[in-house]
């Protein structure tokens, strides 16, 4: 058992170790530059584009909602406990890195999901079908690739990111703050996330459109909090965060010290693991979104990114350095508590505000990553296998409270970074169609501006 533990433990550090990193930023990098800096430059127009209805379109649900979706399968552990490592690990500098992988990653992220609505589909039920799918068989043209990602998206969404680790998350929190039994939550959990799911895409994004939001603001403002109770070390913990990503950071109390290196891989590699650019989850939920511009959606997509990791992690993340945290002898969540019970000066009130926080975004990338895996089930075995697939999902989260095998989280790991080969090859392989739909997108947008000027 301990030696196929250090087998997969293996295979983890290759699969996330520097070519997986350098070919997820570097897909960026290219993006980046040939579209001209679009995430810097379109940033404001992206950002108004979220509220703005396009009722001309085809879809399931509005942009907002396909938004909120995709939101809610990012925003999750990883914004809360994800941060907390990457800085345990690499040191304040991890956070720096974080924000390049994530302002490189918004060019990925538009990419990826302006091809999902470029080569979407509709369903026998009448429903979009879309994501590294279909433009992996369709704009490609390889049966292979995207059989490839779509078992190994259901992989992450039935035994990764979509279960065990929320799941656990979720009772932990409600036992440590609200001394809730684990059967009962688990009982609690089980039952609303079937609510939710059977009712399909509409009542995913019904609950997401408005749990994500509301959820976002409340912890931001309760980081906020934190920022602004610790006001005057503010500028000194940023100059900290961009000194230690280009120097090692010496040992101090429970932190044993960290090379640049190690900023850069933890930073990057749980910034990707945070906002999922260039792993090809969003595009799935981005296809069903009510656009007949693929450029449009693409541009509502990567603000997602943006949001995910340019806020709530940097959030988190001052708060972690702020508070003096980062070193101290917690990591995970019980560092992040820490933080805000330090900061807010508050011993109950800061781990409980955690506690609602992981929570409601565990639950969140539940209903995400169930959305996900209907998806891919779709395309693998067709709509007759959903209701079965559901069914399953439900059991799987049922069956959380009761496992803690170290494992699944190394398979979670590995089949996590497995998704984003396939994705990135049709990203690569695809940039001609995204560089010259942008291109048409942007022509058309400032004839239309010229001629309302001269009118």
């Amino acid at each position: 058992m301990n030696n196929l533990q250090s087998t997969l433990q293996t295979i983890d550090s290759f699969v996330w170790g520097p070519p997986l990193l350098i070919l997820l930023v570097g897909t960026g990098v290219y993006f980046t530059f040939k579209l001209g800096l679009l995430q810097f430059r379109h940033l404001p127009t992206a950002l108004k584009l979220i509220f703005a209805k396009d009722k001309s379109g085809q879809g399931d649900v509005s942009s907002f909602a396909a938004l909120c979706t995709a939101l809610s399968a990012t925003i999750g552990t990883g914004n809360i406990v994800g941060v907390a490592t990457a800085i345990k690990l690499g040191g304040p500098g991890a956070l720096f890195w974080m924000w390049l992988a994530a302002l490189f990653g918004m060019a990925t992220k538009y990419a990826e999901c302006l091809l999902a609505v470029k080569y979407r589909k509709v369903d026998d039920k009448g429903q979009m079908l879309g994501g590294p799918m279909y433009y992996l068989r369709d704009g490609v043209g390889s049966k292979f690739l995207a059989t490839m990602f779509a078992v190994f998206a259901l992989g992450v969404a039935c035994f990764g990111i979509g279960t065990f680790p929320q799941v656990n998350a979720i009772l932990d929190a409600s036992k440590i703050s609200f001394g809730v039994s684990r059967e009962l939550s688990a009982a609690v959990l089980t039952l609303l996330v079937a609510f939710v799911t059977l009712g399909g895409i509409q009542s995913i994004a019904k609950v997401a459109g408005k749990v994500v939001p509301t959820m976002a603001v409340f912890y931001v403002l309760a980081c906020l909090s934190v920022i602004i109770m610790n006001a005057d070390k503010l500028v000194d913990a940023v100059q900290l965060v961009v000194v230690s990503a280009f120097s090692s950071t010496a040992a101090t109390g429970g932190f044993v010290g960290a090379s640049i290196m190690l900023a850069i891989q933890s930073g990057i590699a749980r910034g990707v693991f945070s906002n999922e650019s260039g792993l090809g989850s969003a595009p799935m939920a981005a296809a069903a979104a009510k656009t007949d511009s693929c450029v449009r959606q693409g541009l509502i997509s990567m603000t997602g990114t943006f949001i995910d990791t340019i806020i709530i992690c940097t959030m988190t993340g001052l708060a972690l350095i702020l508070t003096g945290a980062w070193q101290s002898d917690f990591a995970g969540a019980a560092m992040t508590t820490h933080a805000f019970a330090t900061g807010l000066n508050a011993e109950y009130f800061g781990p409980m505000l955690v506690s609602i926080g992981l929570m409601f975004f565990a639950f969140t990338t539940i209903l995400g990553w169930n959305y996900y895996g209907e998806r891919c089930v779709v395309f693998l075995m067709g709509t007759k296998a959903v209701l079965p697939y559901k069914i399953i999902f439900v059991g799987l989260v049922a069956s959380g409270a009761f496992l803690h095998l170290d494992m699944i989280w190394i398979i979670a790991d590995i089949v996590n970074g497995l998704m984003a080969i396939p994705n990135l090859i049709g990203l690569v392989l695809l940039r001609g169609v995204v560089i010259e739909e942008t291109k048409l997108y942007f022509a058309a947008q400032s004839r239309t501006s010229k001629v309302t000027a001269t009118a």
